[in-house]
């Protein structure tokens, strides 16, 4: 197979936890392929649209120019790469922050104690960038992929800038979190000369119903017909309740979409105002 005539191409990253999580979400939006070992491809069962496995700093580069149609990266890597691409999604995972980081017995009060100093990292872009907003144009910015906490230790450099999720490897490293230049996540992003343009909206709005889906449940309960008016104040719903009779003129069946963080809280409220047989359900997927 050429992979080159293939229709449609999406770019996904070829390891981690961002690889794993990328496949998950586009078996959920209906794309069956098989990814194991180190396949560079796999290509979709019906459809053909083809999965390319890259490493994630140069998905960016793929879909601006025209490599790729749509792919999956962190949006720092966008924003390093100054990528001229759509962003159409923010994925909800892979979620961290680019920040400064020195050992922990650098004088630190604020970011001017960085003049004159050495800073390791391979955002560039972003880091030179960062300092010139903040008009600090003494600081040294040397460019190392690889292992950066490392070098602060062997005194190469005086700070880093770097990812961070939970913090634990700069602690390990006796470092310190200083300041954050981002917030970064997955994003789904899409070349601006794809030609198929009806196939990437379709997509986007899969994707949507999985992320909307990850964040709602759907909540039925009964409500006496006096305290409807309350209980629709309690859970306006995404858009608005279904609103159902029941066999009794006292009682209303209502089935409404809730934010899960909520689900608990609201459940007490329905509860005081007489609401019974609360049922929470998963939802999978929706469109909305």
């Amino acid at each position: 197979m050429n992979i080159i005539q293939s229709e449609f191409k999406i770019a996904v990253p070829s390891k981690g936890r961002l690889m794993e999580q990328s496949i998950e979400l586009l078996h959920k939006s209906g794309m069956k392929f098989n990814a194991s070992g180190r396949q560079l491809f796999a290509v979709c069962q019906k459809t053909g649209i083809l999965i390319i496995f890259s490493n994630a700093v140069d998905i960016p580069v793929l879909v601006e120019q025209g490599v790729v149609d749509a792919g999956i990266t962190g949006s720092d890597l966008v924003i390093e790469k100054k990528a001229d691409v759509k962003e159409y999604l923010k994925l909800g995972f892979g979620k961290c922050r680019l920040s400064i980081a020195t050992h922990r017995d650098f004088q630190y009060k604020s970011i001017n104690d960085l003049k004159g100093k050495i800073i390791g990292t391979k955002f560039v872009n972003i880091s030179n960038g960062y300092f010139k907003e903040k008009k600090l144009n003494d600081i040294k910015i040397i460019e190392i992929n690889g292992a950066v906490e490392v070098m602060v230790l062997l005194n190469m450099v005086d700070a880093i800038i770097d990812l961070v999720e939970t913090g634990s490897s700069l602690r390990e490293h006796d470092l310190v979190e200083r300041e954050v230049l981002l917030e970064s996540q997955a994003v789904l992003i899409g070349s601006k000369k794809s030609e198929d343009k009806e196939l990437i909206q379709k997509l986007v709005r899969r994707i949507e119903g999985i992320l909307i889906a990850l964040k709602y449940s759907l909540l039925e309960y009964n409500c006496p017909a006096d305290k409807l008016d309350q209980a629709k104040k309690i859970t306006p719903g995404y858009s608005s309740p279904t609103i159902q009779k029941t066999d009794s003129t006292d009682w209303f069946a209502v089935k409404v979409m809730v934010e899960k963080n909520r689900i608990p809280a609201i459940m007490d409220e329905l509860e005081v105002i007489g609401c019974q047989a609360i049922l929470e359900t998963e939802v999978a997927n929706c469109r909305l």
